[in-house]
């Protein structure tokens, strides 16, 4: 069986097994496509776990990003800072993007205890519910992020991602079954087949998120939703060296200059050429550290004329020089 939701080998929190570098593709990936893969999400646990038993259980501040389903059952989930405890459900499905420490319980009331304990108590914990098919049965993935600026996309999601419609879990409905299926019948393969299910749960998730409108809040992931910023998003990701302007991107999902300004800066939180100028330094970031390509060669591509024009907007954004990011060992901590 799989087991349940833990490192599978000794990972220091913050790290991940090496990534290839992103590569643009021929065909055109949608933003939100863009920036996962440049964040390079690697799950490093996936599994699930039934509770035959009352219990609370502790987990502390973490990295990346979590995503559990409740595949059957409920509990109560409680998450640092946020003031309402929430009630799963079965079919429930929710994200943990801020790495805050969180409790799972049975009872409210309940003390709890650290999930290294618990999952060692006998008679509570099983890869599956086998027989109590009404049990608390938990499952999912614990994603690592391994690329630069993780927080791009972090900070523009609230500290629960709660997917609970009955139409959003019917579109999810698949994959958790899927999942459980492979977490209760172990076959060859069925810890990679549950690692995809795992990651597609985290895409559909993100996705469903973005299209209920009650929960998106000013950044750049509720732009996603919105059809003019989404398609000003995708004309800046299809060639990020172009020269663009705050006029030929206006053009381009036909507004007017000012009012295209003034709604993007509403919507994401910046300007039009602060996102352009953020995401070419996150793509130079990203080549810097993953490919053996020259200064001079990627600031061309991003579209600089000069290493010392590129240069001066890499420190602006990103805080260093390239070359001092270049040789760097470390990546921007998961806020």
């Amino acid at each position: 069986m799989i087991g349940p939701i833990v490192p599978m080998t000794e990972i220091p929190q913050g790290t991940a097994p090496a990534a290839p570098p992103y590569q643009p593709p021929t065909q055109r990936m949608d933003p939100l496509s863009e920036v996962l893969a440049l964040m390079k999400p690697t799950l490093y646990a996936a599994g699930g776990f039934a509770v035959l038993d009352d219990i609370a259980i502790h987990f502390p501040k973490h990295a990346g990003v979590k995503c559990y389903a409740m595949l059957a059952g409920q509990a109560w989930l409680v998450v640092d800072t946020v003031p309402d405890p929430v009630l799963l459900h079965a079919g429930d499905c929710f994200l943990l993007p801020r790495g805050l420490p969180f409790r799972l319980a049975t009872d409210l009331a309940l003390e709890p205890i650290l999930y290294t304990e618990a999952f060692t108590r006998p008679n509570i914990f099983r890869d599956t519910p086998g027989d109590n098919l009404d049990a608390p049965y938990i499952a999912g993935g614990h994603f690592a992020l391994s690329g630069g600026h993780a927080e791009m996309i972090l900070q523009s999601l609230p500290p629960i991602v709660h997917i609970r419609r009955e139409s959003d879990k019917a579109a999810m409905r698949w994959s958790l079954e899927r999942l459980r299926e492979e977490l209760r019948s172990a076959q060859p393969g069925s810890s990679l087949i549950a690692q995809q299910l795992a990651y597609m749960m985290l895409v559909q998730a993100l996705r469903l998120h973005l299209a209920d409108a009650t929960t998106t809040t000013p950044g750049w992931l509720s732009a996603l939703a919105d059809r003019q910023m989404s398609l000003a998003l995708t004309t800046i990701h299809s060639d990020p060296g172009h020269p663009w302007t705050l006029q030929s991107l206006a053009e381009s999902v036909g507004m007017s200059r000012s009012v295209f300004s003034l709604r993007f800066r509403e919507i994401v939180g910046a300007t039009p050429m602060e996102y352009l100028t953020r995401w070419r330094m996150l793509l130079g970031a990203d080549r810097l550290k993953s490919t053996s390509e020259s200064l001079s060669t990627i600031a061309a591509s991003l579209g600089y004329e000069s290493e010392s024009a590129f240069g001066k907007a890499f420190r602006r954004v990103m805080g260093c020089a390239p070359r001092q990011y270049a040789r760097s060992t470390t990546t921007s901590p998961i806020q």
